[in-house]
Formats: C-alpha cells, sequence, structure tokens
C-alpha cells in the first residue's frame, strides 16, 4: 500500500510539474541570411506558400515574417538581406515535432519543391540563423500586436539584452518579472508580442522581446514616455537592477502581407 501511494505520489507530482513546463511557450526565431533580390524572392515564394500553411495545419495557428526596415531615418545603412520568422510553440514537445510532421506533409512538400529541393548551386539562402527561447514568467503567451495600420508602415522592435554575466542577466530577467517592467510596457502601450529568454543562440547569456508601433513617429513617442515615467526612474534607481545588459541590439523591422502577427 505504500508503495502504490508513493507511485502515486511521483506520478502527480510529475503530472504537476509537466503541466507547468508546458504552462509558457517555447519560440523559434529563424533568421534567412541572403544575398540576392532573387534568393528573396525564393525563400518568400516558400514562406508564403508553402512552409505558413504548413505550420497552420500542424496545429500552428500564428506565425509572424518578418523584413528588416531599411529606412534612413533608422540609420539602418546596411545592404544584407535578412527574413525573421517568428514561430509560437505550445512547449519544447511541439518545437521537436515539428520536422516530423512536415516530412509527412504531402501538400508541403509539393507546395515548397522548388525551395525543399534547390541544387546546392542555386541555394534559396545563404544561412539560417536559429534562436530558442522560453517564455517569461511574467509574460507567459505571445500576444497579437493591436496595431492595425497598413502592414508595410508598422515598427516591429525587436530588442536583444546581451547579459555581462550569467548572474546578472537573471537579475535583468528579475527586472522584467518582479520587477515589473513587462507591466510598465503593458500600462504605456507597447504592444509586444513575446518576451523570451534565449536558451540557444549565438549571444549569451541573453533576453528578447518585441514590440510593435503604428508607425515610427508613434515609437518614438512611446520610447520618450517609457524614459520620463516614474516608475521607469524608480525602477531603473535600484541598485540591484544597474549594469546588467552590457549590449542591446535593436533590430527595426515589419510583417510582410502574409505573416499572421
Amino acid at each position: 500500500m505504500k508503495k502504490i501511494s508513493l507511485l502515486l505520489l511521483f506520478t502527480l507530482l510529475l503530472s504537476v510539474t509537466m503541466g507547468f513546463a508546458a504552462s509558457k511557450d517555447f519560440y523559434q526565431i529563424k533568421i534567412y541570411h541572403l544575398k540576392s533580390a532573387a534568393q528573396e524572392k525564393k525563400v518568400e515564394d516558400f514562406l508564403q506558400n508553402a512552409y505558413l500553411p504548413a505550420l497552420h495545419r500542424a496545429g500552428i495557428a500564428k506565425a509572424g515574417v518578418f523584413k528588416t526596415v531599411k529606412k534612413a531615418d533608422f540609420n539602418v545603412n546596411t545592404d544584407e538581406r535578412l527574413i525573421y520568422v517568428f514561430i509560437p510553440f505550445r512547449s519544447m514537445a511541439d518545437f521537436s515535432k515539428l520536422d516530423k510532421k512536415l516530412e509527412k506533409d504531402v501538400v508541403y512538400n509539393k507546395d515548397g519543391a522548388a525551395y525543399l529541393d534547390a541544387a546546392y548551386n542555386e541555394t534559396p539562402y545563404d544561412r539560417i540563423e536559429t534562436i530558442l527561447l522560453n517564455a517569461f514568467d511574467g509574460n507567459p503567451h505571445f500576444n497579437l500586436s493591436a496595431v492595425n495600420t497598413p502592414k508595410a508602415d508598422r515598427i516591429y522592435e525587436l530588442r536583444s539584452y546581451e547579459g555581462p554575466t550569467e548572474k546578472l542577466y537573471r537579475t535583468k530577467l528579475k527586472m522584467f518579472n518582479t520587477g515589473d517592467e513587462i507591466g510598465l510596457f503593458k500600462r504605456l502601450g507597447f504592444n509586444a508580442v513575446f518576451y523570451g529568454e534565449v536558451i540557444a543562440g549565438a549571444r549569451m547569456p541573453n533576453l528578447m522581446y518585441l514590440t510593435t508601433f503604428d508607425n515610427k513617429a508613434a515609437r518614438d513617442a512611446h520610447w520618450d514616455a517609457f524614459g520620463k515615467d516614474a516608475y521607469w526612474k524608480e525602477l531603473s534607481a535600484i541598485e540591484e537592477y544597474k549594469n546588467t545588459v552590457s549590449k542591446s541590439t535593436i533590430t527595426f523591422l515589419y510583417p510582410t502581407d502574409y505573416s499572421d502577427i
């Protein structure tokens, strides 16, 4: 009887633990590095006509496809062609099952043949970079942006905060969650799509988040309000939270016409 009780207790604890683990989203960001307009077209054709429809069939209702903003008023002077794909999963287990699902998807393999079966000397991209993230405790699920201006006019701002050390990185996470920096963003209407802890990527320790705005003027106005906010001044003055970011990288994006997010 005692053995049965212990087994039952273990099963219940395992169930609770697995349920908790699945209670937060798991994110993948794929970044296509492209060398030419021809590659860009081939990847976009694939994403629009094969990949996103296949994700929908696989149970992923919403996925985002974004391109980098190239405008003088953003001081963006690079000619590099990049396409960002954001995929929210219910769990890491769902992420690990995706490739097998796609392999068995006959429609996907047919519609994506030009990309999937490309010859070695006619590659559709230079490289694919992948970043994996766990959703923040304070924002466990991704959100659809409330921004409704034309997609080409929108500004989606992807921020990456690298920590000097693992310990200081965790303190910055605490600032977002326990310190409620997330709540400040919500109160000021930043329309964040996600907040994520990077668990695999080229630059770590690192966290990332994506905020969205009607246009550049709206983006600038929101950050101006953020910097002047009384709670931000109070939060950023706390000694524990100082010097927790060693490098901040900002990437300005806009959603493609066929993006779900």
